[in-house]
């Protein structure tokens, strides 16, 4: 008999964690020196089938380009990795000698990673080895359109850790992904942890989910080139980073905002780049392709801008890497003023500072809140004005908001899931490492003493409770002075409310 689709991924998620929780048991028990081996170890793994996986990821998804694919899965499998690999994240991990407060890492238990299509093999890698690096166990729920590639990362990462030393069962992957399956995951009494990275839904049924999660929002990005700004440099930079696999990342580049003293200089440099401006016809056509009853046309996400050009049945130079178009408003009506996970760059034009943050905050609060907004110029008093002004987490300064959001190319945390703070409805702004994949316990010495409690005087009685004293101590009835002192008392107090 064939299972429906739905049961059969509802069993298998329950059967993974049952496997999952056994395993982790084990894993709790590792020293530090043990756990280090087994993330070096799928660090490496990661490194060489690098190239496989992007083929992979592509050929099924359809999203992005290989070369770009690879370096992602290098990202996760080099970059995080060398951001993890001295956390301590067994035993006594802190003490605070002055305050006498030891702190000691505890392990969530078991945690459900949601993938995303748009990178689907470097996510795993990236969250396989910040969640055993805290010695959890892990269960992949893949985006269906990507289910056979992220199933063959999350083998690999786990024949590499059980090939180190790891117990069996630390890391599984859904093999036949369905929504039930996936709410079964994140609401399943086993599971203690939700990673989430995915579309806005997914997110959100994450944190409904009644478990802890971290959770990601969407990325409008906008990026203000100030008048200061080394606009050749800028150019490159911001091209580098908005073709970068297609635009798959959240992070890129979706608005660029000059002031209109200087767009010449900014058009030229980005023309020079590979990018090309569309006039009103070309950019009608395009707008029209880029949303779908106000959703994002998912055909267009990853594409290549001569596909995108091609759907929208316009003709663009054989060396164009980027489609640029002018705008003057943001909203649902304005295409062009999305997140476009795509080649694809709105340009606003200013007449200054307060008309750009009051720009780059529009495109925010247009779906991009808590993200990440960037900013190229010289002028360290303007950087520090629009960071403070900015609603987003992020503020990539002088380099590519694709990779400095991640941590590619800045000193934030190189990670895959970028949290969105009370701005996106999250529950952090840090962009997620091992340090967020476990409790701390705190072993806290006392100190100092307690300061002793001063009794308080017992109020002298009223002439009236004096007489009754009296006159009842005299009847020796076995009573003390103060005991029928707090009888009287009490008898009063009932007489009286």
């Amino acid at each position: 008999m064939t299972l429906d689709a739905d049961l059969y991924s509802i069993q298998e998620v329950r059967t993974y964690l049952a496997q999952a929780k056994e395993a982790q048991a084990k894993f709790a028990t590792y020293s530090q020196e043990q756990v280090d081996r087994i993330i070096e170890a799928m660090s490496k793994v990661g490194v060489e089938n690098a190239d496989r996986l992007a083929a992979m990821a592509v050929e099924e998804t359809g999203f992005g380009n290989v070369a770009d694919k690879r370096m992602k899965n290098l990202f996760a499998a080099q970059d995080v990795y060398a951001s993890v690999k001295d956390v301590k994240t067994v035993g006594i991990i802190r003490k605070d000698e002055e305050n006498k407060v030891w702190e000691v890492a505890q392990p969530f238990g078991i945690v459900a990673g949601v993938v995303p299509s748009t990178n689907p093999t470097s996510t795993v890698i990236y969250k396989s080895m910040v969640s055993l690096k805290a010695r959890n166990a892990i269960v992949f729920s893949p985006h269906p359109s990507a289910a056979k590639c992220t199933l063959e990362a999350a083998r690999l990462m786990a024949q590499a850790a059980v090939a180190a030393g790891a117990p069996e069962g630390l890391i599984h992957c859904v093999t036949k992904p369905t929504l039930p399956g996936t709410n079964e995951l994140m609401k399943h009494k086993l599971t203690n942890l939700i990673l989430a990275t995915g579309g806005t839904p997914m997110v959100r049924a994450a944190y409904s989910s009644g478990k802890p999660a971290y959770g990601v929002g969407p990325g409008n990005v906008p990026v203000y080139i100030h008048h200061t700004a080394d606009f050749a440099t800028a150019a490159r930079r911001i091209v580098q980073s908005k073709t970068f696999d297609y635009g798959t990342i959240c992070a890129s580049e979706q608005a660029l905002v000059v002031e209109e003293s200087t767009k010449h200089q900014l058009i030229a440099a980005l023309k020079r780049e590979g990018a090309y401006f569309l006039n009103e016809q070309e950019k009608e056509k395009v707008a029209a392709i880029v949303t779908i009853n106000g959703s994002l046309n998912a055909k267009i996400v990853g594409r290549s801008p001569h596909v995108i050009a091609q759907m929208a049945g316009i003709t663009i130079p054989a060396d164009t890497r980027v489609l640029v178009a002018e705008e003057n408003n943001v909203g649902k009506a304005y295409p062009m003023s999305v997140e476009k996970l795509a080649p694809i760059l709105a340009l606003y034009t200013v007449q200054g500072d307060s008309e750009a943050f009051a720009r780059c905050r529009e495109l925010l609060e247009h779906g991009g809140l808590g993200h990440t907004a960037g900013i190229h110029a010289q002028d360290d008093n303007v950087i520090a004005a629009y960071g403070q002004a900015m609603p987003a987490s992020r503020i990539p300064v002088n380099t590519g908001t694709t990779f400095g959001g991640i941590g590619a190319t800045t000193g934030v945390q190189p990670a895959f899931t970028l949290g969105c703070g009370s701005y996106g409805g999250n529950i952090t702004s840090d962009n997620i490492g091992a340090k967020h994949m476990f409790n701390i316990k705190r072993v806290a010495f006392g100190i100092k003493e307690m300061p002793q409690s001063t009794p308080v005087a017992a109020a002298p009685a009223t002439q009236a409770e004096e007489a009754v004293l009296q006159a009842v101590s005299s009847m020796n009835v076995g009573l003390s002075r103060d005991e029928i002192k707090n009888i009287i008392k009490s008898v009063l107090t009932e007489m009286t409310t």
